[in-house]
């Protein structure tokens, strides 16, 4: 798993899957920063967020399970464990299972899973050891996924089988199939939206040197000081469906 945000922080990052080398920035909408609101009882995001490389949620593919297409982006992932890991942080994680999020019209699966470092690591092997080690846990990350864009204007999302969260063997098939389109994308000669330069996959045509990547990293604008968190994210939203 590949860190983009660490729990309890608010700035929306992501994979910049259109730029090379898939770099992580913050998104940014109609030429603002995007950030996540506390959405009473919720700080920030409530695991480490972030997702799997080499996966593809393929918007040509209409999921069975859905009856939508993926959402254009690598799988994401949930990480449970206690550690609060730092950003590009880079982690073995040990799935435990997947709900169905239907985002805006698109498919968006959300792996849970935990660090295989966690020094609870090893009581977790299923989804219902979740429910039953982390009471609630669950509930609240069905109802944090629910209403996180309701402070930004726009309805509660939807999920796939009522919310019911699917268990290990389930995920581990959907994660394998977003592999299967991964794998088919960086190995055609256009990649669509995505870009797909890289340094590992010999077959594909947007393999490149280690001299290239290096000198794409270079010319990226080095890190400036951390934006201050605007007054209108730093405050709880209190939100009921009425």
């Amino acid at each position: 798993m590949v860190v983009e945000v660490p729990r309890w922080t608010n700035a929306k990052m992501e994979i910049a899957t259109k730029d090379p080398l898939n770099p992580i920035k913050q998104d940014v909408k109609k030429g603002k920063l995007r950030y996540v609101a506390n959405v009473f009882p919720h700080k920030g995001y409530i695991w480490n967020y972030g997702a799997l490389p080499q996966t593809w949620e393929n918007p040509a593919h209409i999921d069975k399970n859905t009856g939508f297409g993926g959402d254009n982006d690598p799988i994401d992932v949930c990480d449970i464990g206690s550690k609060v890991c730092e950003r590009g942080e880079v982690i073995q994680v040990k799935v435990l299972g997947t709900l169905a999020l239907i985002d805006e019209g698109e498919t968006d699966w959300k792996i849970i899973a935990i660090n295989i470092e966690d020094p609870e690591a090893s009581l977790y092997n299923d989804i219902e050891d979740v429910r039953r080690l982390k009471p609630n846990y669950l509930e609240n990350t069905v109802d944090w996924f629910r209403r996180y864009k309701v402070p930004d204007g726009k309805p509660e999302n939807q999920f796939a089988f009522d919310a019911e969260f699917k268990n290990k063997d389930f995920a581990i098939q959907i994660i394998k199939c977003t592999y299967d389109h991964w794998e088919a994308l960086v190995k055609k000669t256009e990649g669509g939206e995505i870009n797909c330069t890289n340094t590992t996959v010999l077959e594909s045509p947007f393999v490149c040197k280690q001299e290239e990547a290096k000198a794409i990293v270079e010319a990226t604008p080095p890190c400036g000081p951390a934006n201050t968190i605007p007054e209108e994210v730093d405050k709880w939203y209190y939100y009921q469906k009425n």
